[in-house]
């Protein structure tokens, strides 16, 4: 499966490299909206056996094979109900990762998700601190590990010797039989998912951690939610202020996920994005964005009848070239390597594309696999009801072809195949993020974002209400704005989450 993976922890040390709950019963509006199966108000009073808790922090150790962070950080376990509805039954404990604030004005604790769905906070926010560390003057710099990610109960649905095999199967099938396979595989991963999270698979979805991002407010002793959320951690900002609208302090919403956009509208906003990207690389390239990208589709459907040797002794597969490509398109500073590996795919060797490819998918030199894309996985399946058919994926292909001639075949399979025959219904069609009444929540958009398109900044703003959502465009490239070299975005973000300054609706960083 290909599933494109937005602003993880794995992602984003990749780039440095280069240069989508309640139980399944539960269920939206008759809108095709919806929350999760507690619905849109507020579970049970909770017990003081959770709003009372006491975090023991402590040095945190190493987790998904880094080391340990720096002793300015400290690790501890929140303990939240497994199912939401039921606030007094078995918990389960999220892992969370702070730095106390620098300063002598502290203002809170400023929470951060990186996307993915299934990044993990432990691991990425030692790593984004030096990107915050203006932040850290006046806040407690605080991720976690979501429910079912990493260190909170976190899903192993394959071993590595079975991902490795997997790697081979055809995500655009062109046969009856490499269909099969393909579906095959996906009911298979489902099936490892199901045994390997149990009664947990039902209770992952963005609508739970919203809860639980609430509780966490609570244990840290805030009266409102200061919040940065990247990618897939805008839906889930969106959420909390749905759920949540007077307890809104300061949220920066960043790569702005579209919450008008269903299972297959996501999947063309992103061939889209991507293709939009491409476009972007081969123009810098001096090469003419149609014709480049006509080259580029050429060498997929000759690496699709002849994978490419690598010096590793592994093939290159279509698939796996794909994800070669797409991996240095999340940022500028990829692109030199995506040019040297294209040319050297194209005189043969296939080794430059793959070792692209291995970071992405967290493929260590020893064959070890992360597990990301399995979080990712169970928490958007539980999220997506809407599941087409690999008959009604057919129809879709010819738009998708259109969108991108490089990324739509793959993208337009994948709404088959990512949740095809998954065990536990999909909650909503599209999430319910609006927010009257909440406080000012600012939205950063980035006109050359390839895996969340700008366009999804608008559309937040027009979903959260009139006088919620404030849209700041930048005219750059790759994925997210705050930290990637535009002084205007983080002049604007720091102002507003330091100051409470609120820019003007509209202004656009170039």
């Amino acid at each position: 499966m290909l599933r494109l993976l937005r602003w993880t922890a794995a992602a984003a040390a990749a780039l440095l490299v280069a240069g989508c709950g309640g139980s399944p019963s539960g269920g939206g509006h008759a809108d095709g909206k919806g929350t999760g199966s507690a619905g849109a108000g507020t579970p049970a009073a909770l017990p003081s056996s959770l709003t009372a808790q006491r975090l023991d922090w402590h040095r945190c150790t190493p987790t998904g094979g880094s080391p340990a962070p720096s002793d300015a950080w400290r690790c501890a376990t929140l303990a939240v109900p497994l199912d939401w509805s039921k606030p007094d039954g078995r918990t389960i404990g999220l892992a969370l990762i702070r730095a106390r604030a620098t300063g002598s004005h502290r203002m809170g604790s400023l929470l951060f998700d990186f996307g993915g769905p299934g990044g993990s906070g432990l691991s990425m926010m030692p790593y984004y601190g030096a990107t915050a560390s203006r932040l850290r003057e006046r806040y407690d710099l605080v991720s976690w590990d979501p429910r079912g990610v990493g260190a909170s109960q976190g899903a192993r649905c394959r071993g590595d010797r079975d991902i490795g095999r997997a790697e081979d199967v055809d995500a655009t099938p062109d046969t009856p039989a490499e269909e099969r396979t393909y579906l095959r595989d996906a009911a298979d991963f489902g099936q490892g998912c199901r045994k390997a999270a149990g009664p947990l698979l039902a209770h992952v979805s963005t609508t739970d951690t919203a809860r639980d991002m609430d509780l966490m407010r609570q244990v840290l002793g805030d009266r409102t939610l200061h919040y940065f959320g990247i990618s897939y951690g805008t839906e889930l900002g969106g959420v909390y202020a749905h759920l949540f609208p007077k307890r809104v302090g300061r949220l920066v919403l960043d790569a702005v996920v579209d919450p008008t956009a269903d299972t297959v509208g996501h999947a063309e906003n992103q061939a889209r994005g991507f293709q939009r990207a491409l476009d972007d690389y081969l123009k810098s390239t001096g090469q003419d964005p149609r014709q480049g990208s006509r080259k580029i589709a050429g060498l997929l459907k000759r690496i699709d009848a002849r994978p490419l040797p690598t010096a590793s002794g592994r093939k290159l597969t279509q698939t796996l070239a794909v994800t070669g490509i797409i991996l240095p398109l999340y940022s500028a500073s990829g692109w030199p390597k995506l040019t040297s590996a294209l040319a050297a795919a194209e005189r043969g060797d296939g080794s430059q594309l793959l070792s692209l490819a291995d970071d992405y998918n967290e493929r260590d030199s020893a064959g070890h696999y992360g597990t990301t894309s399995h979080a990712q996985r169970v928490i958007s399946c539980l999220d997506d009801r809407q599941r087409p058919t690999p008959a009604e994926t057919k129809r879709l292909l010819p738009r998708f072809e259109r969108i991108s001639p490089v990324f739509g075949d793959f993208l337009g399979w994948d709404t088959a195949g990512w949740c095809h025959d998954w065990p536990v219904a999909g909650q909503y069609d599209t999430p319910e993020v609006s927010a009257p009444g909440a406080a000012p929540i600012l939205l950063v958009g980035n006109t050359g974002d390839p895996a969340t398109p700008y366009e999804g900044a608008r559309r937040m703003a027009d979903e959260l209400g009139r006088g919620v959502g404030v849209e700041l465009t930048w005219k750059g490239e790759g994925h997210g704005a705050y930290g990637n070299g535009s002084d205007c975005v983080d002049s604007a973000v720091d102002a507003y989450l330091l100051n409470g300054t609120v820019p003007k609706d509209g202004t656009v960083c170039s």
